[in-house]
């Protein structure tokens, strides 16, 4: 399934290359697409996350909350990631097409988020050299019914833009966890308890950690811990959306 999710991403590329361009959200032909072949249309549409916002999760304040200062969580709790970068607020287009990838198998959109993704660390991170590139797991069989990881896509899409490795199967979901929609923090965080383990222990090195989306950052929360406990450097958050508020 792996290799068919592959072969499945690689094709749609080598399409994109013979037929006319279009815009990978809205299909519109595009004879001037960005390099990660979006419409200019469609690039108006993703609202950046604003500068004020929580400096360690990201989380976005309302307008008049001035820069960036931690959030009330960050403070009660610091996590064990140094930051998060996303390509914006998690909502109608950049949301929309999210879904597709996540849910519909839209596996070629690895390559316009993917390369959104790196354009905003390229420009947010530009201190943060990663050594080692790590998606968040799914359960085997959540696997199963999906038939692809999407943050395994991004994470090699990103590989491939930053020359980093990448390893699929350092960080493992070994227990199931009931559906997190809905839940405060604090829930969330009880359900993913020992959900996530390391196959090798890690050696001090620096990780970026992909996932789709960020909301009450409860599943990146965890992973952190896990992967810092298990002798990680300095870890940093990459998603594509991050949600305007917890849920």
């Amino acid at each position: 399934m792996a290799l068919l999710t592959y072969l499945k991403s690689e094709l749609s590329g080598l399409f994109d290359l013979l037929l006319p361009p279009t815009c990978a959200f809205c299909r519109a032909e595009a004879p001037t697409p960005s390099p990660a072949g979006i419409c200019p249309n469609c690039l108006t549409q993703l609202l950046p996350l604003p500068a004020a916002r929580c400096s360690r999760c990201a989380l976005p304040y309302p307008t008049e909350a001035g820069g960036p200062h931690l959030c009330e969580t960050c403070l009660r709790r610091p996590p064990d990631f140094s930051g998060v970068v996303a390509v914006g607020v998690y909502q109608d287009l950049l949301r929309e097409s999210i879904h597709r990838f996540k849910y519909e198998q839209s596996i070629h959109l690895d390559h316009p988020l993917g390369t959104l993704l790196a354009q905003r660390l390229a420009i947010e991170a530009t201190d943060f050299r990663p050594e080692l590139i790590l998606p968040v797991p799914l359960h085997p069989r959540r696997l199963r019914e999906r038939g692809y990881n999407q943050s395994l896509l991004l994470a090699r899409r990103l590989g491939k833009e930053l020359r980093v490795p990448t390893e699929p199967r350092r960080l493992r979901r070994i227990r199931p966890t009931p559906p997190q929609q809905g839940l405060p923090l604090a829930a969330r965080q009880r359900n993913l308890r020992g959900a996530f383990t390391l196959s090798a222990p890690l050696r001090g090195e620096k990780i970026l950690l992909i996932d789709d989306v960020m909301t009450t950052g409860a599943t990146l929360r965890e992973c952190a811990q896990v992967l810092k406990a298990g002798g990680a450097g300095e870890i940093l958050i990459a998603v594509l959306g991050r949600a305007a508020r917890h849920h």
